[in-house]
């Protein structure tokens, strides 16, 4: 499984003029046809383009939160 922080892929302050890069690094770091966890802090609209482009990537896709615990956002298994 792979974990993706989000709160590394930018500095300080997310941009939403830096959204591109951001999604290029988290393709990049989630591979393909993988089970990914998203977490970290990060700003709800980062969440949810991280998500659309992982999705079809990723095998499954899962949000941690410390209040919450796993949420499965899909689980295209099998790939």
């Amino acid at each position: 499984m792979i974990e993706i922080n989000l709160a590394v892929l930018y500095n300080q302050t997310a941009k939403l003029s830096a959204l591109p890069d951001y999604e290029q690094q988290a393709k990049a770091l989630a591979g393909d046809g993988r089970d990914v966890v998203l977490t970290g802090a990060a700003p709800v609209w980062l969440y949810l383009r991280i998500a659309h482009a992982l999705h079809g990537k990723v095998k499954s896709l899962i949000y941690r939160s410390p209040v919450t615990g796993d949420v499965v956002i899909f689980d295209h298994n099998p790939y």
